[in-house]
């Protein structure tokens, strides 16, 4: 009989080949939003879809079970190992529900899906997107069905991103903290608004793609270990901890899309960057949840990017940057800009107030979807009458309204509600640590160095890879588990 040592090798050795095809697929997913050419859409569908195939073939074979099952019932595995071996037991009895051509089907259809909606946009036309994305939905609704789920359909999908997220429990929280937000924004909206023109003017693209690279470095992404390109949609996307690739977009007349949009994925990639490299290709080298994952870009886009004593230190160099557009700016004019609420109609750009309803309202379209209580056909529609009642703005167009996400061309149904969730988390995770080193925000004002807060990430939260569930991590880290109460007074505070 093998040894415990030569299975767990086994299964780490042939794990780590099927995650290399996998973040080779990866390597070719990101080509796609970047680089690759309108020609190669169809060369690029295909092979997207032979190597998702390749790797699930690859992992839900019989003997991958065995293995699996062999190494689970052995007891002198250490507490890492045996957590791996649990995981990806658990991942392996999923990826049996799935047939190989149901992988490769799906994987087609959403490169067919995410060209169609890159044409959408240019043609300003949902029309353009509907077709494929209705055949995604009709895959997603038997993704469910393959899965298996309790209650509602939409919760075999929101499981995918958030172990254990539930309509039961995401209905509970957004209805907990909705007239909340609905009543402080009627406060807020009463007094007078702070003036953030300032950001509307022309900032030229060259210039503000020099500030996204030097902004990138200052909160600490390595450049040795990733890269930073322009894409449609921002994104975050790791080959390992030791590749890691983020994207932002440019806006002439709005220097805060850039802005805030780097400062989002930079929050992704420093976790990315963080995870143990020594777990590379098992589950303890990977993120704890999209909950999580959120959290930390919310983080560092919101509680230190949109504070004041980041600005302090760092908007004198921004003004040297821009100095006919910032250069007369007093620091509390440009924090006041920057946390500005007010409605809007794109989410990436909202504040964090009404940033929520964002999502709420896509929160509930998908449920809709998935349930078939609303038809792809019907959209534009129900969006454009959603806006106009949770936030009070009339969508002018399609491209401004229900295609402004990228979410649903890469079939991620289930997924936005995890915005929120990683932004209440932030909260508690910003809290801790500014409990912990009460003198981090003068410090901070003072030199402008962000490393404390990440090195106080990296053993935190960073570390554990999928040790802990969300909750779990919740709780080791701040003593309770996840509550929307410490991010509305944090939020209370700011505004």
């Amino acid at each position: 009989m093998s040894t415990t040592a030569a299975l767990y090798q086994q299964y780490r050795e042939e794990t780590q080949k099927i995650a290399d095809v996998r973040y080779a697929n990866a390597v070719l997913q990101w080509d796609q939003e970047t680089y690759l050419p309108p020609n190669g859409a169809e060369g690029r569908r295909r092979q997207l879809a032979t190597l998702s195939e390749v790797a699930h073939e690859r992992f839900v074979t019989p003997a991958m079970g065995n293995l699996l099952r062999q190494l689970a019932d052995r007891t002198d595995l250490n507490g890492v190992q045996q957590k791996n071996v649990a995981l990806s037991l658990l991942d392996y009895e999923k990826a049996c529900k799935y047939t190989a051509a149901f992988v490769r089907t799906m994987s087609e259809a959403v490169s067919t899906a995410y060209h169609a909606w890159i044409q959408a946009r240019t043609d300003n036309s949902f029309a353009t997107f509907a077709k494929p994305l209705e055949a995604l939905v009709q895959l997603k609704q038997q993704e469910a069905d393959l899965l298996g789920y309790e209650g509602h359909e939409y919760n075999a999908l929101l499981n995918e991103y958030e172990k254990g997220a539930t309509v039961t429990m995401l209905d509970g929280l957004f209805n907990e903290i909705r007239m909340p937000l609905k009543n402080l924004l009627d406060s807020i909206l009463k007094k007078t608004s702070p003036d953030d023109s300032f950001l509307r003017q022309y900032f030229p693209r060259a210039d503000q793609w020099s500030w996204a690279n030097q902004l990138a470095g200052i909160l600490g992404f390595d450049v040795n270990s990733g890269r930073q390109d322009i894409s449609e949609h921002p994104f975050t996307t790791n080959f390992n901890s030791m590749d890691v690739r983020i994207t932002t977009r440019i806006n002439e007349h709005d220097f805060a899309n850039m802005t805030w949009s780097t400062i989002h994925e930079v929050g992704h990639a420093l976790y990315e960057q963080g995870l143990p490299e020594n777990e590379y290709g098992l589950p303890l080298g990977e993120y704890a949840s999209l909950g999580i994952h959120e959290s930390q870009s919310r983080l560092w886009e919101n509680c230190l990017g949109r504070g004041k004593p980041f600005w302090q230190y760092h908007l004198p160099a921004l003004q040297k940057l821009f100095p006919a557009q910032l250069g007369n700016i007093a620091v509390d004019d440009f924090v006041k800009g920057i946390n500005k609420v007010a409605p809007s109609l794109i989410r990436t750009e909202a504040d964090e107030l009404t940033y929520h309803f964002h999502v709420m309202i896509r929160y509930e379209l998908e449920k809709l979807l998935i349930v078939g209580e609303l038809q792809v056909a019907d959209i534009p529609a129900w969006w454009n009458e959603q806006y106009k009642q949770m936030l009070g703005v009339t969508v002018p167009d399609d491209t401004r309204g229900c295609l402004q996400d990228v979410h649903w061309s890469h079939g991620s149904f289930g997924y936005f509600a995890t915005y929120s969730l990683g932004s209440f988390y932030a909260a508690q995770f910003w809290k801790k640590v500014t409990g912990d080193f009460p003198n981090l925000q003068a410090n901070l004002a003072a030199t402008g160095n962000t490393d404390p807060l990440l090195q106080w990430l990296r053993p935190n939260i960073h570390r554990y890879g999928k040790l802990y569930t969300s909750e779990e991590l919740c709780k080791k880290v701040t003593g309770s588990g996840l509550d929307s109460k410490v991010f509305f007074e944090y939020l209370k505070a700011k505004l």
